[in-house]
This record gives C-alpha cells, structure tokens and sequence, in this order.
C-alpha cells in the first residue's frame, strides 16, 4: 500500500483546559514550539516518513486552526503585494509542504475522543489508517510503527511511552551525599498510551457518535480484551504538552538547536 493513501487523523478538538492560560486564546495544538505551532510539528514528523494525507478532528476553536491552513501558503512565501486597482500578490517561493493535503473536520465543540473519531469514518478510504493526539512529539519510526502493525494483523496498534519525569531523580550514596543527578529522569514503571496508533477500519465498530464517547475508556478497554490491540514499545524521546511546565520542557528542546524529535 502507498504511503499516500494512508490517512493520519490528528485529535485537535479539546479545550486544553490544564494549559488554560495559552488555551484560553487559541487552539492547543496551534501554541508554538520555536516559531511553529506543535501540530505542524506533529505533521511534519508523519511527512518525513511519506505520510502528507492529513485529517483534523476539530472543536475548540477550529476555526483558528481552519484559517492556519488557509493562509498556509501566503503566509509562509515571499510575496510582492501590488496595492491600488491591480490588487494582484505574486508569490515568488513555496513552502516545503506542497504535497500535504488537509481535511478539517468540525466533530463537535464538546465531543470526547471517540465521537470525534467516529465523525471522521466518512474521509477514511483506505483499509489501514493512522491516528494521534495534536499535542505530543517524538522521535518515532513511523514507518517501522506500520510495519510492526501489519506484522502483528490485529486491528489496532498502540505506542507505549515512558515519560520523563517532572522531578530530578537523586542517587543518594550511605554518606548521604547525592552521587548522580538527571534532571529529566525516566520513570521506571509502566508504559502509558503515547498515541501514534495505527488502526484498520474495524476500529470504528468501537466507537460511538455520541458526544460521550472516550476512546480512551470502552472502546480501547474491549480492543484490548478482544485481543486485537498491540503495543508498539517506543523508549526514544516522547513529550506531551499538557501544562504550561511541558511547552517549557519542549521549548528549551527546540532551543537547543537539536530538538529530539526534529527528523526531518
């Protein structure tokens, strides 16, 4: 199967409501890292790859993310603008991101994950197709992600994460003298749902339009039970952007000069 007809569905709809302070004005995957907002990261991860096929699940504040791609191309070419009765803008560069093409779905201002899910079936025209949350990066295989997927022929597949902690872990020696310190430490014990799933179209018998429906509750608790969720283990860089602390966390990455999840 061609990479190209591989839809990515990206979760952009919630109202980010632990990041309230940035998300009370825009979209939370439309907040910068750098000079870009975390979901053209996010998009830009998956085109590197060869995935450019895009579906955004949209609620809070959509429109903002609609008006993004909308004025993509303008607002990120050189353009000579011929103000007066010519009105005429020629655009003398283009974006690296000619291929992409994007569907915005209004899925509901209050939906949960599932029904916005459910919402998007209609643009999926492929048997395999893949999904993510619109505010988590990483440095993931997406091509060996659909490899192991199909390998594995379950109906879905789950990347499992361990997060960094928020806290420095300590190695205290007997003298009560720290012996090692990590700032951003992992933490040794389960793996948690780190999104990029990959999933084939049996995936929409689980989900509900209804406004409260979780996928992350019924639908995925039965997939798993039924035996057909994998977990595709990922111990590279993963980084949510749930709280203020995480867009500082993922800041400082970018600054760096070699953010972690920067493939392309």
């Amino acid at each position: 199967m061609e990479t190209k007809n591989i839809k990515v569905v990206i979760l952009c709809g919630g109202r980010g409501v632990r990041f309230q302070e940035a998300t009370e004005y825009r979209p939370k995957p439309l907040i910068e890292i750098g000079n870009k907002p975390i979901l053209w990261q996010i998009m830009k991860i998956y085109a590197h790859y060869g995935y450019q096929s895009f579906v955004l699940c949209l609620g809070y504040k959509g429109e903002m993310i609609k008006r993004y791609f909308l004025d993509y191309q303008l607002m990120n070419s050189d353009l000579t603008i011929h103000l007066g009765d010519e009105n005429k803008t020629e655009v003398h560069s283009l974006p690296q991101e000619q291929g992409w093409r994007v569907t915005t779905v209004e899925t509901g201002l209050d939906a949960m994950t599932g029904a916005r899910i459910k919402r998007i079936e209609k643009y999926i025209d492929s048997d395999l197709f893949m999904l993510t949350y619109g505010d988590a990066v990483a440095n993931l295989d997406i091509a060996h992600l659909v490899d192991f997927h199909r390998t594995h022929n379950k109906i879905g597949t789950i990347t499992a994460v361990q997060p960094l902690s928020r806290f420095g872990e300590l190695n205290v020696g007997e003298d009560n003298m720290v012996k090692k310190f990590r700032e951003k430490a992992v933490i040794h014990e389960d793996y948690i749902n780190g999104g990029f799933f990959v999933f084939d179209r049996r995936i929409f018998n689980y989900v509900e339009d209804n406004d409260n429906c979780v996928f992350e509750r019924e639908p995925l608790e039965r997939l798993a039970k039924d035996g057909q969720l994998a977990a595709y283990v990922h111990n590279g860089y993963w980084q949510c952007m749930d709280t203020y602390r995480d867009w500082q966390v993922l800041s400082q990455d970018w600054e760096s000069g070699n953010p972690p999840w920067k493939v392309w």
